[in-house]
């Protein structure tokens, strides 16, 4: 028996001074920090689903309020989040070069070729040469596209809350925002087994597993293991999604100039070329695969109507709390298209201009993704500081923790759309609102969604206003089930017709 216990207690006290082993990492280099926990470093709640991520996240950085970044483990890997601008602009926009990468790749066969995830040449390539899709002109286009989901979505609206006016207000929007990112990037139409699909999908993307935690503890372990994040189910829909689409084509461009036909374009050259940054440096290429295609088509369906949905779901939320803000808009909505006869344009849609306050203090309130991460690509001494991160350590910024500190945004905690007034904006630093990331690695959907959003807000609330139901929750708490941002329970709200 003896024998025994001293065993298990010579395997457990291996067992702690392994997963305790770099906890002395920030203290040696006079970096301040929180106590870290043996294994779970200083995400155990979030890593034991607790709580989200955010919460956790900010909980530290309001600990530390003098400090220009706070030296934080993620499990047994040290990181540094940001607090300072000033630093996270360096990352974000100065240094960019250094910290190019986001450090989260993974198997290449499991989707992880994607323009999210990509890291290194490939990511520059992909960014090049998708960015053309995204200008005024590409989103002008679409928008015959976008409005007439958004006409159809409305007959929806109408259709199920006139006998239940109390809806969930998220799965309300997705069925928009997945019909818009169909159209507009593939061509498609939705029926209800492609939705079923869809929510099917949405739960294995956005329910987080433990094989984040896995690469936090073993950093880049998943490529190396040839592993992916998400389940062979979600790579088989998406590798026969783009095939379908293609064969449907005839693997040839067409006329609607959507994502799929870019795609195309670039597919007759065989080989994806990048752009000479340098004189004497060799243009680097790789070849567009079908999976490299398909995984290009995950991250524009996810990341499309998710963070979309998300954010109009906050956005009326907001509303139907705040009847004032709402009146407003709703105000000038109707003189819009009342001047325009209830025309939809790209130009008049732009005339809405209030609607801008709104969403960017949305966007501020309740960013949906969270953290932003970077990884050195070189030993790095930050400016006028002795903080040093190490090639392959990862920089981390805390969205909300920067949206709700006060010294940016007075009352935090308040739906005020007039801090982005043009007279009100300009006092907000550089750095310190984050919702699309910032920099040459900003989200590069961040139009599109604005334009999705817009049209069915507009839409929406000439026809509705928005009112708390019974089952409006005030006291909002973030599901730690959830990747992105959202509240337990979803939100509930009542469609009243105008």
């Amino acid at each position: 028996m003896l024998y025994v216990i001293v065993i298990v207690v010579t395997l457990f006290g291996l067992l702690y001074s392994y997963f305790t082993r770099t906890f002395n990492y920030w203290k040696k280099r006079g970096v301040a920090g929180p106590k870290p926990v043996a294994l779970f470093g200083n995400l155990k709640d979030a890593t034991l689903r607790r709580e989200h991520v955010t919460l956790t996240l900010k909980k530290i950085y309001d600990e530390f309020p003098n400090e220009k970044a706070i030296g934080i483990y993620r499990l047994t890997t040290p990181c540094l989040l940001l607090r300072d601008v000033d630093l996270i602009k360096q990352v974000m926009i100065k240094d960019f070069e250094v910290f190019a990468d986001r450090g989260i790749e993974f198997s290449d066969s499991g989707l992880g070729a994607n323009i999210f995830h990509a890291d290194g040449e490939r990511w520059r390539i992909l960014r090049t040469k998708f960015t053309p899709l995204f200008t005024s002109g590409k989103l002008k286009n679409m928008l015959y596209l976008i409005n007439e989901r958004g006409d159809m979505f409305m007959d929806y609206v109408e259709s199920i809350c006139k006998n239940q006016p109390e809806q969930s207000v998220h799965l309300l929007l997705q069925k928009y925002t997945m019909s818009t990112i169909s159209a507009c990037a593939f061509g498609v139409d939705l029926d209800e087994n492609m939705i079923k699909t869809l929510q099917k999908i949405d739960k294995l993307v956005l329910t987080p597993n433990y094989s984040h935690e896995l690469d936090m503890m073993y950093p880049g372990i998943l490529k190396k293991m040839n592993s992916s994040l998400f389940p062979s189910f979600v790579k088989t829909f998406f590798d026969n999604l783009a095939q379908t689409v293609i064969e449907q084509r005839g693997g040839q461009p067409t006329n609607r100039k959507d994502f799929m036909d870019l795609i195309l374009e670039l597919r007759q050259n065989k080989e994806v070329k990048g752009a000479k940054r340098q004189e004497g440096e060799e243009i680097k290429s790789f070849e567009l695969t079908e999976s490299i295609i398909a995984a290009q088509a995950f991250v524009f369906y996810v990341a499309g109507y998710e963070t979309s949905a998300t954010t109009m779901s906050y956005l009326l939320y907001e509303l139907a709390k705040n009847p004032d803000i709402q009146d407003k808009l709703v105000a000038q909505i109707d003189e819009v298209l009342q001047r325009h006869k209830s025309e939809l344009t790209y130009e008049i849609l732009k005339e809405v201009n209030y609607f801008d306050r709104v969403f960017d203090e949305t966007l501020r309130k309740y960013p949906i993704v969270e953290p932003l991460q970077r990884r050195a690509q070189k030993n790095y001494t930050f400016p006028d500081t002795n903080i040093t991160v190490e090639k392959g350590q990862l920089v981390l910024i805390s969205c909300r923790s920067l949206h709700h500190n006060p010294k940016y945004y007075p009352d935090p905690e308040k739906f005020d759309p007039e801090r982005f007034s043009p007279q009100n904006e300009k006092n907000i630093p550089s750095c310190a609102y984050l919702p699309f990331g910032t920099g040459p690695r900003n989200c590069l959907g961040m139009r599109f969604a604005k334009l999705q959003t817009r049209v069915a807000i507009v839409k929406l609330l000439s026809k509705f206003r928005v009112e708390p139901s019974k089952n409006t929750k005030f006291d909002m708490n973030f599901d730690p089930m959830r990747l992105v941002v959202f509240p337990v329970g979803g939100i509930y709200l009542n469609f009243i017709r105008r």
